[in-house]
């Protein structure tokens, strides 16, 4: 994790402090009218950035100063507000948990894969989950959209908290208000949470010149020793972030020798096939975008995988420098794409993560290639007793030398397939 510090002088801070007592005690007021005096300062100095940070911070205290007055001002005082959110990346639930006339809590949810299903499912879904664990009811619990199932909702939650608890969509008035400010809350953390993943997929549509945004990116890498054990990896960018459970490792079934952008082809024409026509539960729908570990071969290679399903799914390499760091992004005509600081970051970590995951799997089947012996052969012998048995006499050479009953002392193997270990290691 990068912890970015923003050092400031000790009058600086002396003002934050100064700002948020001032908000604990209820002075709202005093503490945006100051602020407006700042800005108008930073404004004077054209210290833009600085004006705008301020900005910011007086709109967001006049929003929870209004939601507060609105509160007050709310005749139910036991109950719960659900307002929903989404984008074309994920969907968002505020909760706000008003008990006494009084905003005590306030929560917030993030849910992804359900861009298929309407507001009406999702509220449902949400209320299911979220009271099932709940100990403490309100009296109400206020939604936007009228859900199909309300009726036993209703009486689940009845049941659960031991009185009568009622799911409303309130169509006027300050309930309405009061939801609607939870939508606009839900809204406001969606497009935060969203804002700096959103910027480097959008800038890659934009330099890369796509169609759309690409909200899924497959990285692939090849990895071998003197053409044995060749693998390959793949990793994923889901909506601006490395999603490593949906990290794939293949092992080449047709290439011998090493040939990597062969290999690559094979990996790409195996993997595309599973979501032809379908969103494949192992591998989900198909990339907007595939990147390559590699240079132009090894692009030259996706592209006829991709040709050869007749797909069109754009290719690009990802090159490093001397020292094996990640130096650009290359089209097929070996042109470099300039990357910005942030979208280099994250290119530079999908790299890594991608050749790590190639290097893991290589190495595991290695290791597993090289504690191989005579006892992986014995039908009745897994993992557990062959342990059992190099445990006890050190090795294969060792158990041939001993006797059946001595083998059959070991925890797990009786005479007759002490027998057969016996009759299997003959030289």
């Amino acid at each position: 994790m990068l912890l970015v510090v923003g050092k400031i002088s000790k009058e600086e801070y002396r003002e934050e402090i100064d700002q948020i007592i001032g908000l604990l005690e209820g002075k709202t007021t005093k503490v945006v009218k100051q602020l407006e005096e700042e800005i108008q300062k930073a404004a004077l100095k054209l210290e833009f950035e600085k004006a705008a940070k301020l900005r910011d911070k007086k709109f967001a205290i006049e929003r929870i100063t209004e939601e507060k007055q609105k509160v007050s001002n709310l005749s139910e005082n036991n109950i719960d507000v659900i307002g929903l959110a989404r984008s074309p990346f994920h969907i968002c639930l505020e909760l706000f948990l008003i008990r006494n006339s009084k905003m005590v809590e306030r929560h917030h949810y993030f849910l992804d894969d359900l861009q298929d299903e309407t507001d009406k499912e999702i509220l449902s879904s949400f209320l299911k989950q979220h009271y099932m664990n709940e100990l403490i009811f309100p009296n109400k619990i206020m939604i936007k959209e009228e859900i199909e199932d309300k009726e036993l909702l209703q009486e689940w939650l009845c049941q659960m908290a031991g009185r009568k608890v009622e799911i409303k969509t309130p169509q006027k008035g300050e309930k309405l208000r009061l939801v609607e400010m939870a939508e606009n809350n839900a809204q406001i953390t969606l497009t935060n949470k969203e804002k700096e993943k959103y910027q480097a997929v959008k800038e890659l549509q934009e330099i890369l010149h796509l169609k759309k945004v690409p909200r899924k990116i497959e990285g692939y890498d090849i990895s071998n020793l003197s053409g044995q054990f060749i693998v390959a990896s793949m990793c994923v960018i889901q909506d601006g972030e490395v999603k490593k459970y949906l990290s794939r490792n293949f092992k080449i079934k047709t290439v011998l020798g090493q040939d990597d952008p062969k290999c690559m082809n094979e990996v790409i024409l195996r993997r595309l096939k599973h979501s032809i026509g379908k969103a494949d539960q192992a591998f989900g729908t198909l990339p907007d975008v595939i990147f390559v570990d590699g240079g132009i071969t090894q692009i030259h290679a996706a592209k006829e995988a991709v040709a050869e399903l007749k797909l069109k799914i754009p290719i690009y390499g990802m090159v490093k420098d001397d020292k094996h760091s990640t130096r650009a992004l290359i089209n097929e005509n070996r042109e470099e794409i300039p990357l910005s600081e942030e979208l280099m970051k994250l290119i530079t970590y999908f790299q890594d993560c991608i050749h790590d995951k190639a290097i893991s799997y290589h190495r595991s089947l290695r290791d597993k290639e090289i504690t191989k012996s005579d006892l992986d052969n014995i039908v009745g012998i897994g993992e557990a007793k062959k342990s059992a048995l190099l445990k006890k006499f050190g090795s294969v050479a060792k158990i041939k030398e001993a006797s059946i009953e001595e083998i059959a002392e070991v925890s797990g193997i009786n005479l007759e397939l002490a027998e057969k270990v016996k009759e299997e290691l003959k030289d």
